[in-house]
């Protein structure tokens, strides 16, 4: 099911009422309808870039990347970004756009992606935030000074795998990132007279790990050599895990602590299908059009009597003082 961009702005104010208006009583004892926003939650290596893809095949949409060290130009195989032709076409935003030595922290982040929703609101479009630094989510939506919840309604999407299989995966995909050049990705930016790993893009998982390697290479032998590079990449699957549980952590702490209401879609048959055909198929049958309910649903929330009734009544307010100022 598709939901054409007419449908999805009956979640969108009718009218544009003037700032004069609002201060007005008339208005006080009315509500306005707030503008939507989708986040896309999960631990590392859940999906989450790829649902959010799969949900702006399906919605007018553009996508904010929440991710703490995505948000950094480089090391393209280090922080997994989604590639240009991964993206389809849909505008990305805080992707691969910070000097990689500057230190982004989660008050930039906040005040970036409130601007970055505004933009996409006034495109008639639906923001996705996908991304797995869930202190980056807790702090736009929870912070007060942002006031984010007061004027947005939130829908948390949660792609949720068992802890086993993700680190099984996990285990994987960093063989595959060594495959596909991490070693020399990182070397590129290799410093023998820095060793503080606790900002910018250095803090990524890949970096520091790979440190120790780089520093005793020349020193080593053929097999030395070796031996030293698997102890690194030993090291960045163990510290991936780390942060997959850590991240899952933050999440229960959200939808237990917080009461926030986590819509959860379980991926695990995705991840263990034994082919690429079944591992689609099921996550198009079990992740992809859940979620595209729970969307379409959250969408429509805005058109209940109440609400009707609630714009019906503005609106009639409104012209009334209008012809008491012509």
């Amino acid at each position: 099911m598709r939901i054409s961009i007419q449908m999805w702005k009956q979640a969108q104010p009718l009218l544009k009422i003037p700032a004069s208006y609002l201060k007005m009583e008339v208005f006080n004892p009315w509500r306005l309808p707030k503008e939507k926003v989708i986040f896309i939650m999960g631990a590392t290596g859940t999906g989450k870039s790829r649902l959010s893809i799969d949900l702006a095949t399906r919605f007018p949409s553009e996508i904010i990347n929440s991710d703490k060290i995505q948000v950094y130009k480089g090391l393209h195989i280090v922080t997994n970004k989604v590639t240009k032709e991964e993206q389809c076409g849909f505008p990305h935003h805080l992707l691969g756009i910070i000097d990689p030595n500057y230190d982004f922290n989660a008050k930039e982040f906040c005040i970036t992606a409130t601007h970055a929703v505004e933009s996409i609101h006034q495109k008639g479009k639906l923001p996705i935030i996908v991304g797995g630094s869930n202190s980056y989510i807790k702090s736009l939506v929870l912070d007060p000074k942002y006031g984010f919840r007061s004027r947005y309604d939130c829908c948390f999407l949660w792609v949720d795998v068992p802890v086993p299989v993700l680190h099984n995966f996990v285990s994987q995909r960093v063989d595959k990132m060594v495959e596909a050049g991490i070693v020399d990705e990182v070397r590129g930016i290799f410093d023998p007279n820095k060793t503080d790993y606790s900002q910018g893009i250095r803090r990524a998982i890949g970096v520091p790990e790979l440190d120790p390697y780089f520093r005793a290479e020349k020193t080593l032998d053929e097999a030395g050599q070796a031996k030293e590079l698997q102890l690194a990449i030993q090291k960045i699957k163990q510290n991936t895990s780390k942060l997959v549980c850590r991240q899952l952590e933050k999440i229960h702490q959200l939808k237990h602590l917080k009461g926030w209401e986590l819509h959860r879609v379980d991926a695990t048959e995705a991840f263990r299908s034994r082919s690429k055909d079944q591992g689609d198929e099921a996550w198009e049958k079990l992740v992809a059009r859940p979620s595209e309910k729970v969307v379409s649903r959250f969408l429509c929330d805005n058109s209940s009597t109440t609400e009707v009734a609630t714009r019906s009544m503005i609106r009639t307010s409104v012209e009334g003082m209008d012809h008491m100022l012509v």
